[in-house]
């Protein structure tokens, strides 16, 4: 898609409803002013929580969505009560990128993470600045953004918290 902006997300899995709710709106509210005057081609691992909530809030301003599968059967991975949403969302990407990794284990979602920050010009981070966590990890996502020069904006708005 000519023209477009391509903006890739990180961010917590596990976050409350009202979280859920609040950062929907906060990322409609940033694709709206990015992709003002262009087109929106987000980019993501639709991992539960905030992934998720990203690839709608690009259906919301008129965008599309790519996907960076982990690995083959990723979805399974997932808690039951979030494999419908997933495969929803999976079935409406515009493209669907495999990492070659066989197995959803932290490789696998490292080598998505750099696929994804390969292919876009901005990253939205739903994060909480905790700078804790595993390799792979919304803090890790951030930092490896931030070295290869790809604007980061953090979006946790009031209201947000995780589970």
């Amino acid at each position: 898609m000519a023209g477009a902006v391509r903006i890739g997300v990180t961010g917590h899995t596990r976050l409350t409803d009202r979280a859920a709710e609040v950062v929907y709106e906060a990322l409609v509210r940033q694709l709206r002013w990015l992709g003002a005057g262009a087109a929106i081609v987000g980019v993501t691992c639709l991992a539960t929580g905030a992934d998720q909530v990203f690839a709608r809030a690009v259906l919301a301003v008129g965008g599309r969505y790519e996907v960076v599968l982990p690995a083959p059967g990723y979805g399974q991975t997932l808690a039951p009560a979030h494999r419908a949403a997933f495969y929803e969302l999976l079935a409406a990407a515009g493209e669907v990128i495999h990492t070659g990794q066989q197995v959803s284990a932290q490789p696998a979602y490292t080598a998505a993470s750099q696929i994804m920050l390969g292919r876009v010009h901005r990253l939205m981070a739903v994060w909480d600045g905790d700078t804790r966590g595993t390799p792979g990890g919304t803090a890790d996502v951030v930092a490896a953004a931030r070295l290869r020069g790809v604007a980061t904006t953090v979006v946790w708005p009031a209201g947000a918290a995780r589970t």
